[in-house]
């Protein structure tokens, strides 16, 4: 059912809002303040959150906003994006692409060679002089000024037993199987600074993070996209925004470095259409059970089969919003660790525009909340 107070948009537009409204995030580095951008935006428009689920950056993001005040979420990412851009302040350029990406390139070299503050810092020998099995034996860079940040800005308290629900995910380094962290639901479990180090771990370059005698590395390593673990576990009608910070689909590679940046964008965007178009299939089908099953008669009402399968169809609905960062054409394979001050400023804004532009044409969106339908929507697909 939709929200008798629904969220009031800068067009002037109202749109109604669910029992429920989920941020899907998902992993991208230095591309993580675009999904910022989104959250302010939809602050902005009065549009609470009720779950958020990350992967890698998006569950940095994820933390930040699950573990403070609603008046103090953006100020708490904007403290942790400018923080982590500090050694790379904004400076006038000429505005031209081959400039830009020249200093976009020179930026990520300075990232890989003096780390990010408040993030990771280069190892003092490399990983090959440590001693074996020893952490420093097992990534270029040093993890701890992540935990520093994390317990200075995030409210583990309220983050557990406050109104959003968190999720997280990480991958076990021995078993190699995924795994949620999550404060809500029949696993649920405290979650602290190492939970969210853990899904950001991408090796070589972030160590492990070990947690309850189990090592972990990045989720993105099996699935940089919560959305599938969310609707698994949804109990009401949902509103989900999904940002994604690398598209699916993109131009052909012409040089050597779009072979590397298109590399990451099919590797990181764990095929995000695809697998909305199968969960979208696979409710349409259940939609299809359910109208079958109410056209039965009376009498087969409490059979032991038609009972079990009501249970599989049940569900309830769901509407996706898509919105995926789309590369700037100086930006190449090193976007996700180019940790400027003016590209994290530039992603900001394009998330915020993206919400914008969304909203513009939300009508689509609001019947079928009100409806009660299950959609997917990518209003900004070009």
């Amino acid at each position: 059912m939709a929200d008798a107070n629904p969220a009031r948009l800068a067009c002037g537009k109202t749109l109604p809002l669910p029992d429920e409204v989920a941020l899907v995030l998902q992993g991208g580095g230095a591309l993580g303040s675009y999904q910022a951008g989104v959250y302010q935006a939809l602050a902005d428009a009065e549009i609470e959150v009720d779950r958020v689920a990350g992967i890698s950056i998006g569950a940095v993001n994820a933390a930040l906003i699950a573990g403070n005040p609603p008046g103090a979420r953006c100020d708490r990412l904007r403290q942790f994006w400018n923080g982590v851009s500090a050694w790379l302040p904004s400076f006038p350029i000429w505005p031209d692409d081959m400039i830009r990406e020249f200093l976009h390139e020179w930026s990520a070299g300075h990232v890989a060679t003096f780390g990010v503050p408040g993030f990771f810092s280069p190892r003092l020998l490399p990983p090959m002089l440590a001693t074996p099995g020893s952490v420093a034996a097992l990534s270029f860079y040093d993890s701890s000024p992540l935990r520093q940040t994390l317990d200075a800005l995030v409210d583990w308290d309220l983050l557990n037993d406050g109104p959003v629900r968190l999720s997280v995910g990480a991958v076990d380094v021995e078993s190699g199987n995924f795994e949620y962290f999550d404060t809500r639901g029949p696993h649920a479990r405290r979650i602290d600074a190492r939970h969210i180090m853990a899904s950001g771990a991408l090796p070589p370059g972030l160590p492990p993070v070990e947690i309850d005698g189990r090592w972990y590395w990045d989720g993105g390593l099996v699935s940089n996209t919560p959305l599938s673990y969310v609707l698994d576990t949804q109990h009401a009608d949902m509103l989900v925004f999904q940002v994604d910070l690398f598209p699916a689909a993109s131009a052909f590679p012409h040089t050597i470095m779009d072979v590397v940046a298109r590399e990451k964008e099919i590797r990181f965007s764990s095929r995000t259409r695809q697998t909305s178009d199968q969960l979208m299939k696979l409710r349409r089908e259940r939609e299809a059970i359910r109208k079958v099953l109410a056209k039965l008669p009376a009498e087969l009402a409490d059979d032991a089969d038609v009972l079990q399968l009501a249970e599989m169809a049940r569900e309830s609905s769901v509407n996706v919003v898509q919105l995926i960062y789309r590369a700037n054409a100086w930006e190449g394979g090193a976007r996700d660790y180019e940790f400027s001050a003016r590209t994290m400023a530039e992603h900001w804004a394009a998330g915020q525009a993206a919400v914008a532009e969304t909203m513009t044409r939300s009508e689509l969106i609001a019947r079928n909340i009100v409806d009660g339908r299950t959609a997917a929507f990518d209003l900004l697909n070009r």
